[in-house]
Formats: C-alpha cells, structure tokens, sequence
C-alpha cells in the first residue's frame, strides 16, 4: 500500500444504497490505492475525515509520474511526487479568483472540476465557476488565466482563447498528440476546441440548444443535453459524457455527432452499450485500446464502453472487480501508464486499478 502524509479534515461520507447492475460482464482488477485505503465497511480502517484531501475531482500526470490533484471541496491543488509525498501547490480554500501572475501558491480558485497537464510540463486547471482556465508555467509555477475573462457568457469562437467567454467549464481534456484542449463548456451546452499552437478557439459539437442529436448529422449544429466531460481517443474521435443526458457520444472526424451507448435514462444495465444505462455519470477518459471509462457517480460504480464489441460492462464498484471496494460519488477517472487512475471523491481518496485486470 502507498502512503501519504495525511492531515485531519472534516468530510461527510453520504451513506446511500448500492443498485446492482444487469447484465453485467464480469471483470476483476486488483486495486492499489494511492490515497486512502480499505474502508471499515470494506474490511479496512479507513477514513475519509483523515485524508490530505477534501472533495478531490480531477488528476493527471506529467512526464515524470508525478501525480497533479485539484478539490472542488477544498480548493486546492496538490502535487503527489513518485516518492509518495504529497505537497500543497496552491489555493487556500476559499472560492475566489485570485493570484493571476504570481505564483500558484498564492492562487485561489473557485469550484475546480479537473486539469490536465501538457507534455512540457504546464498544467491546466479547469476554473469551472470562474468560467475559465488557468495555466500554470512548469519551471516558474507562475499562474495566469489561458481561456476565459472570468465572466459567463459565450462568445470569441474563431478568436484567441483569453478574450472567449464560457459558462461553467466542466472538463479539459488534451487530445492524443497534446496539440488540441477540449472544453466540455456545460452551460452553453457546447465542447470547444483550443489550438494549443495559435490560441485560437472554436466550437466541436453542440449550437446552443438543449435535446438530443440526431444520429449523423452535423455535430457544431446538433443540440447537447448537458456536456460533462469530454476526450479523444487516438484516432481523433471526440466523446461526450452527458450527465443529465444519460449517454456517450461521439463526434467522428468528418464532424458527425452519433449516441453510442446509453439510452437517455437513468438506471444500471451493463451489456449491448445501446442499451445500456447509466446513473449521471460525471466523467470519462479513454485508454491504449481505444476503450471509453465513465465514473458512473450516482451508481457508484467504473463503467467501460468497448467501442470494437459496442458493449459496456463494470469494472469496479458494486461487487465488480475487487468486491470489497464501495465506491462513493465517483467523480474522475484518468488513464495512465497502463493502469486506471479513479477519484473515489465521497471518500477523499485516490486509487490505482493495474492494467491486466483491466486492458483486455
């Protein structure tokens, strides 16, 4: 088990009822945990009021592994070395819009969703209810606003980034080749794509509208539900996590938007990904083989769209994979290295699902 130097924190574990789902192909991972361990429902002596962490939502890694986590809860960004330390980056707490051109210790944030970290070293922060994205220089560890004014509204798509406006930016993602950040931009019901190279914005999916897109039709003039989470996979097909919505979507790269799995309502059905349901599912990210993972945060559950067999099975929660694990509002998955990373946020604790039990 890896170890964190950990510091008392007042948290409220919600205390629901498990649904099981139907249908369901059985997987088995083994499970490491990076933060936290075995709950004492779970055989363990865990607590998440004894966690470093407060409402973690989103993690990514740099080159070097070390792992980058942002709270929604507690409003702060920490860094977990190769070493096992974790250290405070920045973010006091409060739900602010501070510390722009200064450095990230002095930053604060309001209501951070995830982040992403490009391959020489920077990281984004989703600044979801300052409505922006904040970027901070790997060497200096200087922040400074990327995307966004700070004020809702939607505007600039065929401009620099900086002067475009969004409303409760959800989830940024990079594509396969790091030249290109998506943004599910949730209020406006859009996903908007940064040119990493010019700055410039434009808009991937979505027109406005509230409803659900027509199968083949084009995706920049197609209704979204409600985009949660967005990602590429490494042929450059973008998928959309809708919450509210229900589903899995993709856009192709001839700009045709299609529903692959889900069925618009809530509910817990493994098995052919058409019919299946999930339960507000919150976020996504795609791995070596192209497979689609869904934090299933009101099923408490890891979710996997095969895209080859168009199928959608558990791999954790719920009596999958390791049967001792109750998960609780998870709210992030990352893929890393071959392993799946999930933020387990109702239990402020971080876990690691190795790769064989897993890639198939």
């Amino acid at each position: 088990m890896k170890l964190v130097r950990t510091q008392l924190l007042l948290f409220f574990v919600f205390v629901v009822s498990l649904p099981m789902a139907n249908d369901s192909i059985a997987i088995d991972p083994s499970v490491e945990f990076i933060v936290g361990g075995y709950r004492a429902p779970e055989g363990g002596q865990w607590e998440p009021a004894e966690s470093p962490l407060d409402s973690p939502f989103g993690i990514d890694f740099d080159s070097r592994g070390n792992l980058f986590v942002v709270e929604l809860g507690g409003g702060r960004v920490h860094k977990r070395s190769t070493d096992g330390f974790l250290s405070l980056l920045g973010g006091d707490g409060s739900k602010s819009y501070r510390g722009d051109g200064g450095p990230l210790l002095q930053a604060t944030f309001n209501g951070m969703h995830n982040c992403a970290v490009a391959p020489n070293g920077d990281l984004y922060i989703a600044d979801s209810w300052n409505h922006c994205i904040r970027r901070v220089e790997h060497h200096s560890r200087t922040i400074t606003t990327f995307a966004g004014t700070g004020e809702a509204g939607f505007s600039g798509d065929g401009g620099p980034a900086r002067q475009a406006t969004f409303d409760f930016i959800m989830c940024i993602t990079l594509n396969h080749d790091a030249t290109k950040l998506h943004v599910a931009d949730l209020k406006n019901r859009r996903i908007r794509e940064i040119d990493l190279q010019t700055n410039k914005i434009i808009t991937v999916a979505g027109n406005g509208d509230k409803g659900i897109p027509t199968d083949g039709h084009d995706a920049t003039t197609s209704p979204l539900v409600d985009p949660r989470a967005v990602a590429a996979d490494s042929k450059g097909r973008i998928y959309v996590l809708e919450r509210n919505g229900q589903a899995l979507r993709v856009v192709h790269a001839d700009g045709s938007i299609y529903t692959v799995a889900g069925t618009g309502k809530r509910g817990y059905k493994d098995g052919d990904a058409m019919d299946a349901t999930f339960g507000s599912p919150k976020h996504i990210c795609i791995d070596d083989q192209d497979n689609v993972y869904v934090a299933d945060d009101q099923n408490r559950a890891i979710r996997r769209y095969d895209p080859k067999n168009k199928t959608v099975s558990t791999v954790l929660g719920n009596g999958h994979g390791d049967a001792k694990i109750q998960l609780s509002h998870p709210h992030g998955v990352t893929w890393e290295n071959k392993s799946l990373y999930v933020v387990d946020t109702g239990n402020n604790r971080i876990l690691e699902i190795t790769p064989d039990s897993v890639s198939q």
